[in-house]
């Protein structure tokens, strides 16, 4: 169920999603300049990042 929330919350807000899969780690960074660079590769690196598994 949390990551369902999680995959909501990054096609609202990409970064978010992240966060609170990773916290401030290097994915978090990583999400916020593509989401800067574009909507679309944070989303898809968003998305990648929640439902991947550790």
């Amino acid at each position: 169920m949390a990551d369902v929330v999680r995959i909501i919350l990054s096609i609202i807000i990409p970064p978010v999603g992240v966060f609170f899969k990773v916290g401030f780690g290097m994915h978090f960074w990583i999400n916020i300049m593509l989401t800067i660079l574009g909507y679309f590769p944070g989303l898809i690196h968003a998305i990648w990042v929640v439902v991947s598994k550790d």
